[in-house]
C-alpha cells in the first residue's frame, strides 16, 4: 500500500484532534466568530478532518469548554499541594482569568449547552475545587474562615464579561487583586484586624 494514500493511525488522528482543540482554543480566545475554516487551516488539517472529530461549530466548543473546566477542577488540588495557598489561590484565579477570555468569544454557544445541562454536571466539583484552596488558606491562616465558595464563583464570574479586546486582561488582573484581598485575613493591629 502507498503510503500517501494510507489511513491515518490512531495516533495521528488523536494528534489531529489535540492540535485542532490548542489551535481552536487560541483562535476563539482572539476572535469568537474565528470559522471553522480557519481553525483547521491554522491547525494544518483539512477541513474533513476537522468535521470528522467536530461535526458542528459547537461541538468544538463545548469540548473546549469541557477540557478546560476539568483541568480548572483538577488544577486546583495540584496548586494547594504544591503552592503557599495565596499562590495557589492567585495562581488558580489567573487560570480561570485566562479561561474567560474563551468563555467571552463563545458565551451564547456555551450557554445554549448550559442549558442542556452540560453547567450541572461540572458546577459541584468546580465549587469544591474553590473549596480547596480557601480551605487551605484559612488552614494556613492567610485567608478570612468561612469563606462561601459559591460567593467567590460569582465573584470570578465576572470574567467572563470583559471583553479581551478592551482592556480585559489588564482589568481581570485588577479584579483578581480586589477579590484576593478581600479574601484575605487582616493582619492583627489593621483597620481590619483585631488589635
Amino acid at each position: 500500500m502507498n503510503a500517501q494514500h494510507s489511513k491515518p493511525t490512531r495516533r495521528d488522528a488523536l494528534d489531529n484532534r489535540q492540535r485542532i482543540l490548542v489551535v481552536a482554543r487560541e483562535a476563539l480566545a482572539e476572535a469568537g466568530g474565528t470559522s471553522l475554516t480557519a481553525i483547521a487551516r491554522r491547525a494544518g488539517v483539512g477541513i474533513g478532518t476537522l468535521y470528522r472529530h467536530f461535526p458542528t461549530r459547537e461541538a468544538l466548543i463545548v469540548e473546549l469548554y469541557r477540557h478546560d473546566i476539568q483541568h480548572l477542577i483538577d488544577l486546583a488540588p495540584a496548586l494547594a499541594a504544591s503552592r503557599p495557598p495565596l499562590e495557589a489561590l492567585r495562581e488558580w484565579f489567573e487560570e480561570v482569568a485566562r479561561y474567560g477570555r474563551l468563555k467571552y468569544g463563545v458565551a451564547e454557544v456555551i450557554h445554549a449547552a448550559a442549558s442542556g445541562g452540560l453547567d450541572d454536571e461540572y458546577y459541584g466539583p468546580f465549587v469544591r475545587a474553590i473549596a480547596v484552596l480557601l480551605d487551605a488558606g484559612a488552614a494556613e491562616g492567610s485567608l478570612k474562615e468561612g469563606l462561601d465558595p459559591e460567593d467567590v464563583l460569582l465573584q470570578l464570574s465576572v470574567l467572563w464579561r470583559l471583553d479581551p479586546e478592551r482592556g480585559g486582561e489588564a482589568r481581570a488582573a485588577r479584579i483578581l487583586d480586589l477579590i484576593v484581598d478581600g479574601l484575605r485575613r487582616p493582619l492583627p493591629g489593621t483597620a481590619d484586624g483585631t488589635a
